[in-house]
């Protein structure tokens, strides 16, 4: 733009020459006045044209201007996002490293593996063997005595169903055991208004490396179970300590 009003002006000095020099030939010289009174009009028209095309090239100034200024924001912003999103793929890559170390140990069971019937009575407190393993990642349940074993140190969950279809005795008294320590208990009433009972219990439990976990049934009670598995063992890991 600064070029062309270059150009402009240039040719504004040959007008007012070509102005000057045809006055001279034709009707002699007769000094800055005639030769002003001859170009005045082009040069007027010309000066204003000029004028607009200033005011022109700074409203283009200041839109250039205010585009940069925009795209400068822009970048800051995108240089933002693109640090947010750096940080994002630290944070998953952390997760995975602590996902990929995490043990991964959970088990659920439940009591029969084929036919119906009471299971007890015992003559003494005897843990439940729960045959039909539905899964046990980290194998750290034993179907052949019922106990879980904990491999690592953590926080583990277990929780278990319990159901009974007696009437009076004897009734179904069963707790979710820690080595040799009761942590929760669930029974049934014994008078013979109450058939087909059921009930369930849970406990959040840190352990230690070896301490094991099993469902015990006290002595002289029974608990009933059929193909529809109502007697069900849970337990997974929660996070290690």
């Amino acid at each position: 733009m600064k070029e062309v009003l270059a150009l402009l002006l240039l040719s504004l000095c040959c007008c007012l020459s070509r102005g000057l020099g045809d006055n001279r030939d034709s009707e002699g010289y007769q000094g800055t006045g005639a030769s002003l009174a001859v170009c005045l009009p082009d040069t007027c028209a010309l000066f204003r044209e000029l004028a607009a095309m200033k005011e022109r090239l700074g409203t283009m100034d200041q839109t250039q201007a205010a585009l940069k200024e925009s795209f400068g924001a822009m970048g800051q912003k995108l240089g933002a996002v693109e640090t947010k999103l750096q940080g994002s793929e630290s944070q998953v890559e952390e997760l995975k490293k602590v996902n990929t170390a995490q043990p991964k140990v959970a088990f659920s069971v439940a009591l029969r593996d084929s036919g119906s019937g009471n299971i007890g009575p015992f003559t003494t407190n005897t843990p439940l063997q729960y045959k039909r393993v539905f899964s046990n990642t980290g194998s750290s349940y034993n179907p052949a005595t019922g106990i879980f074993t904990a491999m690592v140190r953590g926080m583990y969950c277990f929780r278990y169903s319990m159901y009974s279809n007696n009437s009076g005795r004897p009734n179904s008294v069963v707790s979710l055991m820690k080595n040799s320590e009761k942590l929760v208990t669930t029974w049934n009433t014994d008078d013979s208004m109450n058939v087909h009972e059921s009930a369930s219990n849970a406990a959040v439990v840190q352990l230690e490396v070896g301490d094991s976990v099993y469902i015990q049934l006290w002595a002289n009670r029974v608990v009933y179970d059929d193909i529809n598995n109502y007697n069900t063992f849970t337990g997974f890991l929660l996070f290690t300590v």
